[in-house]
C-alpha cells in the first residue's frame, strides 16, 4: 500500500535476504520502488496501471493481490499456486468485500 501512499517509505528485512525479489513485478505495474541490500526505497504515487505479473513466493503474491486492486485496467498474476498454499480460495474472500477477481487457467485476473 506504500506504492500508492503520499510521500515515501522505507522497509528493511533483517531476517531473508531476498525478500524483495517480487519488486521487479510490482514496477510494473508502476510502483516506484528501488531497492539497496536489504532496504525497500519506496515513493508513493497517484496511482499503479496494469500488467502481466509473475508470483514469486506466498507473501509477493499477496502484495501483488493489494497492487492489483489499485491498479488501473485489468491485471493478470501468474503462478499463482504459491498462493494456495497460504490462502484457501482467496479470490472468494475479495470477492466477498468487493473485488473483482476471478481465476483463470491457474491465474487470477484483476479488473
Amino acid at each position: 500500500m506504500m506504492t500508492v501512499a503520499d510521500g515515501a517509505s522505507i522497509v528493511e528485512d533483517t531476517i531473508y535476504h531476498d525478500r524483495f525479489s517480487h519488486v521487479a513485478e510490482m514496477c510494473r505495474l508502476g510502483a516506484d520502488i528501488k531497492i539497496t541490500n536489504n532496504v525497500a526505497f519506496v515513493k508513493g504515487k497517484d496511482g499503479l496501471k496494469s500488467a502481466p505479473v509473475m508470483s514469486t513466493d506466498l507473501r509477493a503474491s499477496a502484495s501483488l493481490i493489494l497492487c492489483a486492486f489499485v491498479a488501473e485496467g485489468e491485471t493478470e498474476i501468474s503462478r499463482i499456486y504459491h498462493l494456495d498454499r497460504g490462502y484457501e480460495k482467496i479470490e472468494k474472500k475479495f470477492e466477498g468485500v468487493g473485488a473483482n477477481i476471478c481465476r483463470v487457467k491457474e491465474k487470477m485476473k484483476f479488473d
